[in-house]
Parts: C-alpha cells; sequence; structure tokens
C-alpha cells in the first residue's frame, strides 16, 4: 500500500489509470519571433494559433487539457481523432499564412488522473518529448501508437531514436495527412 492510502486509511485514488493519447504542440521559433518582431505581432501570432487549436481541437473530439504559452498540451480517449487533429493543425499552418511553423509529438498509454484535470505518466512525457524532437513542420509519434482506423493519416517509419528522459531507444514515426507532406 502507498503511504498516500496509509495516510488516508484507504486505497490510494492514484493506483488506476486510464488509456489517453497526448499531443504536444508547439509554435516554432517563437522567441525569436517576439524579439524581432515584438509583443503586438506575437499576440496576433498567439491569437491565431489558438484560433486553429480551438476550431480543430473541437472538430476532432479533442480535449484542450492546457496552454502553455507558444503551445498546448491536448488530450483524447481515441488515438485516432488526437492524431487527426493534430495533424490537421499541422496542414493549416503549413497551407495558410501563418508566420511561424507548427511542431508536435504523440503518444499514448495509460496514466494517472490526477485530481481530476492533470495527467502523469510516460505517454505524457514521450509526447512532450517528441514535440521537443521534431523539426518546425514536423509531427512525430510513437509507432505503437499507430492504428488501421487512423485512415487520414500517412505514417513514415523513422526508426528506433533516442528520446530524452527514456532509457531505451523508442521506434518513431513521422506523421502527415499525405505522402508528400512527410519531409525526410
Amino acid at each position: 500500500m502507498s503511504d498516500h492510502a496509509n495516510l488516508q486509511g484507504h486505497e490510494s485514488p492514484y493506483e488506476h489509470r486510464v488509456e489517453r493519447t497526448f499531443g504536444f504542440i508547439d509554435l516554432s521559433g517563437f522567441t525569436g519571433f517576439i524579439d524581432a518582431e515584438g509583443d503586438g505581432a506575437a499576440v496576433d501570432v498567439l491569437d491565431h494559433f489558438r484560433a486553429v487549436v480551438r476550431r480543430l481541437a473541437a472538430r476532432h473530439g479533442v480535449r484542450i487539457a492546457k496552454w502553455l504559452g507558444d503551445g498546448a498540451m491536448l488530450v483524447g480517449v481515441e488515438c485516432e481523432s488526437v492524431t487527426e487533429a493534430v495533424v490537421a493543425m499541422e496542414d493549416e499552418f503549413q497551407d495558410g499564412d501563418a508566420k511561424l511553423a507548427l511542431r508536435a509529438g504523440l503518444a499514448s498509454g495509460p496514466v494517472i488522473l490526477f485530481e481530476g484535470d492533470d495527467y502523469i505518466g510516460q505517454a505524457v512525457n514521450m509526447a512532450a518529448r517528441l514535440c521537443d524532437l521534431a523539426q518546425p513542420g514536423e509531427v512525430l509519434a510513437t509507432k505503437a501508437m499507430l492504428s488501421s482506423l487512423m485512415v487520414n493519416t500517412t505514417a513514415t517509419d523513422i526508426g528506433p531514436k533516442r528520446v530524452e528522459g527514456i532509457a531505451e531507444p523508442v521506434e518513431l514515426v513521422r506523421l502527415a495527412s499525405r505522402p508528400d507532406r512527410i519531409s525526410a
């Protein structure tokens, strides 16, 4: 029994995990953009970013768990909907008049739902680290989360890669809406 459970005199509510998929998205180069263009331009970019994220998250049934300055943490029960939402966001930033590129990381797995509104676990950490690892315009995901239901997404295997904070190399894929969107 955990220390938390012993202190409370009952089973810890954090010993039970839920399956979730996480997407971390980030505007590449935002710090330099603020420095070069100023606060007003930064606010305009963030307004556009958040409007796109809200619209596409809602369309795909994905929850925006939290805003992270020039990024966001997305969460969903089904990996297909989170994946398609993030890939759609990437498409919009590539095709539209966005001043900065988007990058993203996705992972799925069992996590602790902490106090009803936060998530703790390897899937959260993995998605965040993959976002950090992604290049501008790139969506990275663990190969393990791929599903045959992802009919609107193309995956290209990029093999095992070292991910900060993870002991063993992780099999990764690069995701896009079409094969011609996947950069080498």
